[in-house]
């Protein structure tokens, strides 16, 4: 179905252009192929909220639907990367099955984030109601050394 729209144009009459719908479906396909997809932010990213509790950050991810056992957490230098992966019922049966609609998103999903003012090797997390919390203790500042020099 489309829509009739009027267009502006340089010119000083209006028209209504039936395929300027058709038009911006193709514009918005080849700039972006997976908005569709991606792009409302469903399950692009963990969606994410982070505090500052003086001595420590706390990280509360949603990912509503992941078994505990998909969800993976990786350390790389001053990198944290927080993945996990969502299979549907219909993947591995019969594709169409019972299914009239399929809405919800499956697949890998991933996002990382600098974690140089964290001490890394205490990072704890914990997982429940489909909520990831991280506690993230801060990094002591460390002091400058102080020491006497010998005159030569």
């Amino acid at each position: 179905m489309f829509v009739l729209r009027p267009v502006s144009s340089n010119k000083t009459s209006n028209y209504l252009n039936p395929f300027q719908e058709l038009d911006e479906l193709e514009r918005r396909f080849f700039s972006d192929p997976f908005h569709e997809f991606v792009g409302r932010g469903d399950l692009a990213e963990f969606k994410t909220d982070i505090q500052d509790k003086d001595d420590h950050f706390l990280m509360e991810m949603d990912m509503p639907g992941f078994a505990k056992e998909d969800i993976h957490l990786d350390l790389n230098g001053d990198t944290l990367t927080v993945s996990a992966e969502r299979h549907s019922e219909h993947e591995d049966s019969d594709k169409k099955k019972n299914y009239v609609h399929v809405e919800r998103s499956y697949g890998s999903y991933s996002r990382s984030f600098d974690i140089s003012g964290v001490a890394a090797d205490q990072i704890k997390a914990k997982y429940e109601d489909g909520v990831l919390k991280l506690t993230l203790p801060k990094k002591q500042p460390e002091l400058p050394q102080s020491r006497k020099l010998e005159i030569e």
